[in-house]
């Protein structure tokens, strides 16, 4: 390899001996990230199709790449970075726990675990939750209590219980989560998926819900996402989610409301679901309630279906461990004191608006809902929405696509009004180009 990088830096340092000495340190800069993005590729997984970016740092709204470039994050951690990368107060949080205890196992009670349980049934209005680590491990728990539910509550025959999935679902990779999905990405050649009792219906859709419920008694809940973020941020007709729980109720279904991108503030409310002032059943949490610095996510619901789980029944060596608690009620706390929830209403509004007014044909929609925003483009190329983001690195910023035909835009609560405005301007530079 380093004869490789040797007439690598020859190449470039030739085109302009002036100013060689710049050359080089771009030539050595840029190839060590080539090296870093090789070492990806030759040692790691390929489960990832990451934009060729090698980021270094990264503060606020902001991060920097291996060569010092700064760009502007416009997707925030697929919303695990809403108070913004790297904050200052849950960062001394993170120290200040992670020098005392970090983990015991939940074979011990530990003194932060509790704090962080009020904190949260408080907050949210529920009077259980269960502390998890990733978003998926959320979603898992969430299937386990609703079929103890059914056998226990509503007294579903042993191994009869189904769960409902609306279709364009998106809640991990894990078995069950592929079992669950429509996409072919997400099941194909990792069956089989016979026993789980996984069903789908349509988003978006309550007369096709009811038929579902009215079809099978055995339904324990419906699970879904009261605005689909991985399908393209796909937001629902209004009523739709007034409707659902009004469904849930009347069948004795549990309403399983996936917030682990949607919630804490994304969309401009703590919940999404409080855009229409719905309770659901079960509420997830994950992403941002750790402001991303540490895997962390919650189920949230009442005794009668929390305490079906007994002892030795469900568990995590990680879940509840005093970091991931104290982190919790910080980053919480980030959010309501500095008044971000609101910002992301504001800055939502002026982001959609200014995506709106792009002038181009190649443009379908801009959709969105406070700082959760999407651009649909008018393409038939599976690889348009791809390297639109390309070109948006250029410019100095950053996203991936939802879709082939779709970017999101769901930057840092953190951003400012000027630089949103200033990054649309950018991208209607781009599409003056295309």
């Amino acid at each position: 390899m380093h004869h490789q990088l040797i007439y690598y830096i020859i190449s470039v340092i030739q085109i302009d001996l002036n100013d060689s000495f710049f050359k080089l340190k771009y030539a050595i800069n840029t190839w060590y990230q080539i090296e870093l993005q090789q070492k990806d590729i030759l040692y790691g997984c390929h489960n990832y199709h990451p934009l060729p970016v090698v980021i270094a740092r990264a503060k606020g709204q902001y991060v920097w790449d291996q060569e010092g470039k700064k760009y502007l994050d416009f997707l925030a951690g697929y919303s695990a970075v809403n108070q913004g990368h790297c904050h200052d107060k849950i960062f001394a949080e993170f120290v200040r726990q992670g020098q005392l205890v970090t983990l015991t196992s939940r074979a011990f009670y530990n003194n932060k675990l509790g704090e962080a349980e009020q904190y949260l049934t408080n907050l949210f209005g529920y009077q259980k939750v269960l502390m998890m680590n990733s978003g998926v491990e959320a979603g898992e728990s969430a299937v386990k209590l609703a079929r103890r539910w059914a056998y226990n509550v509503k007294g579903v025959k042993d191994n009869q219980a189904r769960v409902l999935f609306a279709k364009g679902n998106f809640w991990g990779r894990t078995i069950a989560a592929c079992g669950s999905s429509d996409d072919p990405e997400r099941y194909r050649k990792f069956g089989p998926f016979e026993g789980l009792n996984f069903d789908l219906v349509d988003y978006n859709n309550l007369a096709e819900l009811e038929k579902k419920f009215q079809s099978n008694n055995n339904y324990a809940g419906f699970f879904m996402e009261p605005i689909q973020g991985e399908k393209g941020v796909l937001i629902p007709h209004p009523g739709y989610l007034k409707g659902v729980r009004d469904l849930c109720t009347k069948y004795n279904v549990l309403f399983i409301a996936d917030e682990i991108q949607t919630g804490l503030g994304r969309t401009g409310k703590m919940l999404a679901c409080d855009h229409e002032g719905v309770r659901p059943d079960m509420v997830l949490l994950g992403k941002a309630l750790s402001g991303g610095f540490y895997p962390i996510s919650a189920v949230l619901c009442d005794d009668n279906i929390m305490l079906q789980i007994k002892p030795g029944e469900h568990g995590s060596t990680y879940g509840g461990n005093p970091l991931a608690s104290a982190l919790a009620i910080k980053s919480l706390q980030v959010l309501l004191d500095e008044n971000l929830i609101n910002r992301s209403a504001d800055l939502g509004t002026i982001l959609l608006n200014s995506l709106k007014k792009l002038k181009s044909p190649l443009i379908k929609e801009a959709r969105g809902r406070g700082l959760m925003c999407a651009l649909e483009f008018n393409s038939t190329d599976p690889e348009f929405a791809w390297n639109f983001c390309l070109k948006m690195k250029d410019h100095g910023l950053i996203t991936k696509p939802t879709h082939g035909s779709t970017i999101r835009l769901t930057p840092t609560f953190v951003i400012e009004q000027q630089e949103l405005e200033q990054s649309v301007s950018e991208m209607q530079k781009i599409l003056d180009n295309l």
